[in-house]
């Protein structure tokens, strides 16, 4: 496996805080799990770090796990504190800047990349 879970009578488990890692570079994009059903990411954030604006065709879910991002959906601004989620279909352009450092779980569709997640960071 190329990610960080730990399988057992299928059953996957991961940390979001294990083997935590930032970078001054660029955000830190981790998969965590790979189901049948869905993928988990982990963006780690180092404060002032931004996923400038982009899109997916399917739809995510983001969840702040520590810290503070704004996040921006067109016009509007969400701050997502620890415990936040937020929600989106797909096709919705949206951007995350970390008010401080920050770890944040990105829920994506089976059909959806963790290449493309990482591709993000070259825009």
């Amino acid at each position: 496996m190329n990610f960080t879970a730990q399988k057992k009578n299928n059953i996957l488990t991961a940390s979001f805080f294990s083997n935590l890692a930032f970078s001054d570079k660029n955000v830190v994009i981790t998969s965590m799990l790979d189901s049948e059903f869905g993928k988990e990411i982990r963006i780690a954030f180092k404060e002032g770090q931004v996923m400038k604006e982009h899109k997916t065709k399917f739809p995510i879910t983001v969840m702040t796990l520590k810290g503070c991002i704004e996040f921006g959906v067109g016009e509007e601004k969400f701050i997502l504190k620890a415990g936040d989620v937020i929600a989106l279909e797909g096709s919705v352009l949206h951007e995350l800047n970390a008010l401080e450092e920050s770890v944040v779980r990105l829920s994506l569709h089976k059909s959806d990349s963790v290449e493309r997640v990482n591709s993000l960071l070259k825009l």
